[in-house]
């Protein structure tokens, strides 16, 4: 081999070493954006898991409890069983029947027989070595254990073969995905604090608007109090001064409160900060003029119609 070959040779070496060190490097890379994508999601996560959780304290939404784990396969007890009093008969010669000891040598004690092997005349492995009858070479599981066999994959070639492995996933296709479901539940968090920031009372008003209809309303009510006692005036069961004491201070108090009370109660949003406005002077004015306001369109009307 000439000296040409040799430094051929050595250039070719190289140039993989170095395409080596570029793929290892690349391939660093990879992991390390896999990590970082990795943990922000994580935090992502983690984040919204406290945010979902201020919200379900919000609204009065607890954790729901968590259940007792499931039992281990390999807990005897978790196996099914007849149940108890079903009276359902044990088979002769299984492992849960019964049965009176017998002593060694005796007449009725089990010994290799022809049947515990098979019948083509080859040997019957550890079942026909003589005092070693209760060993089997192949077990046959109960009825009642069937069900915790391993899964089998049937196929043309032989049954009995076991299933395959499910494909390893691209860990870049399931940071994507998580990441888009991540995206969506912001999204829908998003949503769920808008509508939580909306009280249970008229949640499409602005709060100027709630307050002035929740104070009239009140005002509307007690205008109708204030007629009653009108009435009430006109046949004797209320004198004059009462009548104007409840006109002129009860029922437009009874108003404020009451719009005070209903604004607190329904018109607050679920999650807000701070404590929302309640406009209490313009309830104050609007209910101590509604109702004296109401009983002099009331005399006017009484008049207009005499």
């Amino acid at each position: 081999m000439s000296f040409e070959e040799y430094a051929a040779l050595a250039r070719q070496l190289a140039e993989h070493r170095r395409a080596g060190e570029r793929d290892a490097a690349a391939e660093s890379e990879r992991r390390r954006d896999l990590h970082a994508a990795a943990d922000y999601l994580h935090q992502r996560l983690t984040a919204q898991g406290h945010r979902l959780d201020q919200l379900g304290r919000a609204i009065g939404v607890d954790q729901p409890p968590t259940g007792p784990p499931p039992a281990p396969a390999g807990d005897p007890a978790a196996w099914p069983g007849p149940p108890a009093g079903s009276g359902s008969p044990v088979a002769p010669g299984s492992p849960a029947a019964p049965g009176p000891p017998v002593a060694p040598g005796s007449p009725a004690a089990p010994g290799p027989t022809a049947a515990s092997g098979p019948r083509d005349g080859r040997s019957a492995g550890a079942a026909g070595v003589p005092g070693r009858a209760g060993v089997g070479a192949y077990p046959e599981l109960p009825a009642v254990h069937a069900s915790l066999a391993l899964p089998t994959a049937v196929s043309p070639a032989g049954a009995g073969v076991p299933a395959q492995r499910a494909a390893a996933v691209d860990p870049v296709v399931e940071l994507e995905m998580a990441r888009r479901m991540a995206d969506e539940a912001d999204r829908h968090g998003q949503q769920a604090e808008l509508l939580a920031q909306r009280p249970a009372l008229l949640p499409t008003w602005s709060p100027l608007a709630r307050a002035v209809a929740v104070y009239a309303a009140c005002g509307a009510a007690a205008g109708v109090l204030m007629l009653i006692l009108v009435v009430a005036s006109g046949v004797g069961i209320v004198d004059g001064f009462t009548l104007g004491a409840w006109i002129c201070a009860g029922l437009p108090a009874l108003a404020f409160f009451g719009g005070y009370l209903v604004l607190g109660r329904w018109g607050r949003p679920a999650m807000v900060a701070g404590t929302p406005p309640r406009y209490l002077p313009l309830g104050f004015l609007i209910c101590f003029l509604l109702v004296p306001l109401g009983y002099c369109a009331y005399l006017l009307l009484f008049r207009a119609l005499r």
